[in-house]
C-alpha cells in the first residue's frame, strides 16, 4: 500500500527536487502544495500520511497551518517541518504543535529528509 506524501513548500525548485526524491519510489504517492492555504484544501480533500511542511509560505505559514491540527491527537497524520533557520523560538513552537521532526534545509539533506519520512512512517 502506497503512503501519502503531501509537500507544502512555495520554493518550487525544492519542491521539485522533494517531488523527485519521493516520487522516485513506488511507496509513496505524492501531491504539492504552493501555500498553506493550497495544504489545507488538499488535507481537507484526503488526509496525508506525512505533511512536509514549509514554515515560511504565502498567503497562510505553516504555522497557520498546525493551528488547525494543533497537536498529535487532532490530526490523523505525521508532520515534519520544513525551515532555512536553526531558529529556536520556531522550534519551540513545533514542539508546542508536537510535529514529529523538523528539517533544517541549508544542513541537511535529502536523504536526512528521506530518512526522516520513514521513520514517521514507521512509528
Amino acid at each position: 500500500m502506497t503512503k501519502n506524501i503531501l509537500i507544502a513548500e512555495d520554493d518550487p525548485v525544492l519542491r521539485d527536487v522533494y517531488v523527485r526524491k519521493f516520487g522516485s519510489s513506488p511507496e509513496f504517492t505524492i501531491r504539492t502544495a504552493s501555500n498553506g492555504e493550497e495544504a489545507l484544501k488538499m488535507i481537507g480533500e484526503q488526509n496525508p500520511d506525512v505533511l512536509l511542511l514549509d514554515l515560511n509560505m504565502p498567503v497562510l505559514d505553516g504555522f497557520g497551518v498546525l493551528e488547525k491540527f494543533p497537536t498529535k491527537d487532532k490530526r490523523p497524520f505525521k508532520v515534519i517541518i520544513l525551515t532555512n533557520f536553526e531558529d529556536q523560538q520556531n522550534r519551540r513552537k513545533g514542539e508546542e504543535f508536537q510535529v514529529d521532526d523538523y528539517f533544517v534545509k541549508k544542513e541537511m539533506t535529502i536523504k536526512s529528509l528521506y530518512e526522516m519520512v520513514e521513520k514517521a512512517l514507521s512509528a
